[in-house]
């Protein structure tokens, strides 16, 4: 992904505060996975400590995000629930989305520490990706504008989200997580779920449809 793509996260991307502690796996039971899964989550597990993330280019956005009603008509899906805090790495090329690099990591404030829940691939339709983008045969949500305050309306995207280290009540794939909470974390976003926009793929069904229709 080139930085242009996210520069406006850049500005906002700062170190968190509460990074003092790690929470131990041991703390929370983790969710069955497949045993790709499995491999994805172990190959990820250093990122538990949220300072290996910083020092593998993986900076916080500083916000808890919180969606505390879920999306509407013409809203992203999202269930009521939580993200938690996202910490985006910038460097890592997002057209083809690499199952051992998400863009995104996300952790939970847990007391004075965080805790390592998900990952998330981010692909923005900036890059010039042309259909819906699919990891572990599941089709990422969106298109999608930028999620508010944190995040610019332009910033068009696709996502997915793995809950790979917390289990998700509304399922593994889905974009929040009614067991997240921001709690009494200073930076807690409540935030409504992003408008959806029209994706190429959507341009490209709508020629067909012109086409076959002039047939």
């Amino acid at each position: 992904m080139k930085s242009t793509f996210l520069s406006p996260l850049l500005h906002a991307a700062v170190v968190a505060v509460c990074l003092s502690g790690v929470a131990s796996p041991a703390e929370a039971q983790l969710p069955q996975l497949t045993p790709d899964l499995e491999r994805i989550r172990t190959a990820l597990d250093k990122y538990q400590d949220p300072v290996v993330a910083i020092h593998d280019g993986y900076f916080s956005t500083l916000g808890c995000m919180e969606y505390p009603v879920a999306g509407g008509p013409g809203q992203a899906p999202y269930p009521a629930g939580g993200m938690g805090v996202h910490f985006f790495n910038l460097t890592i090329d997002s057209t083809t989305p690499d199952p051992l690099r998400p863009n995104v990591l996300l952790y939970e404030p847990a007391g004075d520490t965080l805790r390592l829940v998900a990952a998330e691939w981010f692909v923005p339709l900036a890059t010039g990706i042309k259909e819906r983008p699919t990891l572990f045969g599941m089709p990422f949500d969106g298109p999608m504008m930028g999620h508010r305050p944190l995040m610019p309306d332009g910033m068009h995207h696709y996502d997915l989200h793995v809950w790979l280290w917390k289990e998700n009540p509304a399922g593994m794939f889905r974009p929040t997580n009614p067991n997240v909470r921001c709690g009494s974390y200073s930076f807690a976003f409540r935030e409504s779920p992003p408008m959806l926009v029209a994706g190429p793929h959507d341009a490209h069904r709508t020629a067909e449809s012109h086409a076959n229709a002039g047939r």
